[in-house]
C-alpha cells in the first residue's frame, strides 16, 4: 500500500478522458459540426450511439493501477503465466492472490473465473485464458477469444458490477495477431452494451504503446462518435462482424434443428427435396441425409427448382467464404492487384482491379479466388462499381476466361445485383473483344454495366481524382498517351 500521505498510484478512472472527450473537443477547436451530415439509406451495423460512446475509455496505462469495479487478467490455464500484465497484477495485488489462485485449480481457454482484489484499488479480479492462435485453427481462436470477452463481461454483470479494465487478453505469448483480436474485443463489447448496457456504468480499455495505435484505429469502426465517423468507418469494417452478440459465425455449422427432424415446420411448402433442403444443414455431415446423384440428375433434368438451387449455391459460396477466412492470403494481398479506394459521384464504394499486378502463371488461381471473396464480401452488400486496369498488361496478367466464369458462378448474388458498373480503363481492341464473347456468350446481365475508358479523363467525370489511389505506371501511361495533364495527381505511396 502506498505510504500514508503519499499520493497513490492507482487511477481513477473518473478522471480519465472518455472515448467521445477528444474528438469532442477536436471538432470545437477545428470549428465542425460534431454530427456530419449523412444518408440516411447507408448506415452502420455498429450504429452512432452517444449513449454506449460515454461509457468507453481508451487508457494507455497498467490495468492492475485501474480504480474499476474489476480488473481483467489474461494468463494461462494454470494460472501460473508470467506476462507483464499478470505479474503487475501479482506485484501489486499482494501474496494473497496466489494463495486464492490455487484454490480454483485452474481455468480452461475461453472461461472466466473471479477472485478479490486484495491489495489493489479494484475491488475484483477477473481471470480469463485466451488463445494459442495458429492460422490453421483460426476459427477456433476466434471462438474462444470472444468467450473470453463475453464470459468477463457476463461475470461483471452477475456481480453487479459498475466497471470493468480489460487489458488486451491476447498475449504476445500466444502469438494472436492484434488488429484480428482487436476487432473481436472491440465488438464483442459493443454487442454487451447494446443488450446489457443498464448493467455497466464504465469500460475501460488498458493498453500499452505498442497496442495503442491499433485501438484508436479500430474504435471508430465499433463505437462512432458521429453519423460522419459512422459513414465514414463502415467500408473499413471486416467481413465477419459476427452475430447479434459478436460472436463470429461459421456457416458451416448452421445446422437447422427442429423439433421432428426430418419433417419441415411448414407442411404447404413443396415437398421433396426442395423442402429437404430447407432445412438440411450446410455441412457434409448433414447432406448424407440427401442423395447427391439424385441432386445432380435433378438439375440436369431441370426438375430442380428455383428456390433450391439459390439454397444450393448459397452454400457453395458459404464454403468458400469460410475457407476464405481461415486461408493465409498474405501473398496474394501483397500484389495489391484488389483494394478499396473512396467512392463515385453517386457516393458508390469504388474498388480497383490492377490487371498487371496479376501474375497469373506464378500463382495459385485459387487462392486468388479465396482473397476476392475475402475482400468482397462485405463490399458487395451494398451498391458498388469496379475499376479494372488494363494498362500494359500482357499474356502473362489475362485472366483465363474459365477463370472468370468460376468467380462469376461462386460469388454471391448480391455480387451481381448491387455492381452498378465496371470502368475497364485503357482497353485494347483484342480486349474489347474478348469481353464481348465472354459478356455474351458465357455470363449474363454484366454486358450493360462495362464502360469502356480511354483516359483518365474519362474516368474523373464518374469518380472524382482525389476518390481514386492511381497506380504510378498508370498514371505515367495516361500522360504518355493522352498528355501530361493528369501527372498533377499524386499517385499513392502504397501502390
Amino acid at each position: 500500500m502506498d505510504p500514508l500521505g503519499a499520493p497513490s498510484q492507482f487511477v481513477d478512472i473518473d478522471t480519465l478522458p472518455g472515448w467521445t472527450d477528444a474528438y469532442e473537443a477536436k471538432q470545437l477547436d477545428s470549428h465542425q459540426n460534431p454530427v456530419g451530415k449523412a444518408p440516411v439509406d447507408v448506415r452502420s451495423p455498429f450504429p452512432y450511439r452517444k449513449d454506449i460512446n460515454e461509457k468507453i475509455i481508451l487508457w494507455k496505462g497498467d490495468v492492475a493501477l485501474l480504480n474499476c469495479t474489476a480488473i481483467v487478467n489474461t494468463s494461462n490455464e494454470s494460472l501460473t503465466d508470467k506476462n507483464p500484465v499478470s505479474e503487475s497484477i501479482f506485484m501489486h495485488a499482494g501474496p494473497d492472490l496466489k494463495d486464492e489462485l490455487q484454490k480454483l485449480k485452474g481455468c480452461r481457454t475461453g472461461e472466466a473465473k473471479l477472485t478479490k482484489g486484495f491489495n489493489l484499488a479494484a475491488r475484483f479480479i477477473i481471470h480469463t485464458v485466451g488463445p494459442k492462435y495458429k492460422s490453421r485453427y483460426r476459427t477456433a481462436a476466434e471462438s474462444s477469444l470472444y468467450s473470453c470477452y463475453r464470459n468477463v463481461l457476463q461475470l461483471a454483470k452477475e456481480q453487479a458490477m459498475c466497471s470493468v479494465g480489460f487489458c488486451v487478453i491476447n498475449s504476445v505469448k500466444r502469438c494472436y495477431p492484434l488488429e484480428d483480436a482487436t476487432h473481436i474485443a472491440l465488438r464483442t463489447v459493443r454487442r454487451f452494451l447494446e443488450i446489457h448496457g443498464e448493467t455497466l456504468e464504465k469500460v475501460v480499455f488498458a493498453v500499452s504503446d505498442l497496442e495503442e495505435a491499433t485501438y484508436q484505429k479500430l474504435l471508430p469502426l465499433y463505437f462512432p462518435r458521429s453519423l460522419e465517423e459512422e459513414i465514414q468507418s463502415l467500408p473499413y469494417l471486416p467481413a465477419d462482424i459476427g452475430n447479434a452478440e459478436g460472436e463470429p459465425v461459421v456457416p458451416e455449422r448452421q445446422i437447422r434443428i427442429t423439433e421432428k427432424p426430418g419433417v419441415p415446420d411448414d407442411a404447404s411448402d413443396e415437398e421433396g427435396l426442395e423442402a429437404d433442403l430447407s432445412f438440411i444443414g450446410s455441412h457434409a455431415f448433414a447432406r448424407m441425409e440427401g442423395d447427391v446423384d439424385k441432386q445432380r440428375r435433378l438439375i440436369l433434368q431441370g426438375q430442380l427448382s428455383e428456390a433450391a438451387l439459390q439454397k444450393q449455391h448459397q452454400r457453395n459460396y458459404n464454403r468458400w467464404l469460410c475457407q476464405a477466412r481461415a486461408e493465409d492470403l498474405s501473398d496474394i494481398a501483397s500484389l495489391k492487384a484488389l483494394y478499396q479506394t473512396g467512392v463515385d459521384n453517386c457516393g458508390r464504394t469504388v474498388m480497383v482491379v490492377v490487371g498487371r499486378n496479376i501474375p497469373v502463371t506464378l500463382i495459385d488461381m485459387e487462392k486468388a479466388l479465396l482473397y476476392f471473396i475475402h475482400v468482397m464480401d462485405h463490399i458487395a452488400v451494398k451498391e458498388y462499381v469496379l475499376v479494372y486496369f488494363h494498362t500494359l498488361t500482357n499474356d502473362y496478367n489475362q485472366l483465363d476466361s474459365n477463370f472468370l466464369k468460376k468467380l462469376y458462378d461462386v460469388v454471391d448474388a448480391k455480387y451481381k445485383r448491387n455492381l452498378k458498373a465496371l470502368y475497364f480503363v485503357h482497353p485494347t481492341f483484342r480486349s474489347k473483344v474478348s469481353a464481348w464473347f465472354f459478356t455474351t456468350f458465357t455470363v449474363s446481365g454484366l454486358k450493360d454495366k462495362i464502360h469502356y475508358v480511354e483516359s483518365l479523363q474519362q474516368l474523373f467525370a464518374a469518380i472524382p481524382p482525389e476518390q481514386i489511389d492511381l497506380p504510378p505506371f498508370v498514371l505515367e501511361y495516361d500522360a504518355r498517351e493522352n498528355g501530361p495533364y493528369y501527372s498533377s495527381y499524386p499517385p499513392s505511396p502504397d501502390l
